[in-house]
């Protein structure tokens, strides 16, 4: 005996991405490509150490690109999106679209 359909399915969501520090970091390389370590610390909020253990966990993962160089003495770490980590990120964020659409009250948008 079939199963009745009970409505929509809830989208398959990536839990790399998911993660709220990771998905802060990707958030806001989505908007602007790469961005050094400063930039990252203050634009999420993250502490030093939280941030380092994400981004390797997303470099690991594929999604993103960590570059480290030295200038004037001092080492500068930039973190660029991936081709993967961009389908991803997009991925994700129309999986929550999805999500929000599909759970909307029947009243709203008339």
């Amino acid at each position: 005996m079939a199963q009745p359909d009970s409505g929509p399915k809830f989208p398959a969501i990536d839990r790399v991405v998911h993660e709220p520090a990771r998905l802060a970091i990707l958030s806001v390389l989505g908007g602007c490509g790469a961005a050094d370590f400063l930039f990252l610390e203050n634009a999420t909020g993250l502490s030093r150490g939280n941030l380092s253990v994400q981004l390797t966990k997303l470099e690991e993962a594929g999604l993103i690109k960590v570059r480290k160089e030295i200038v004037k003495k001092k080492t500068r770490t930039t973190a660029s999106l991936t081709a993967k980590g961009a389908r991803d990120i997009s991925a994700y964020w129309e999986a929550m679209d999805k999500l929000r659409g599909d759970r909307r009250p029947a009243t709203e948008g008339r």
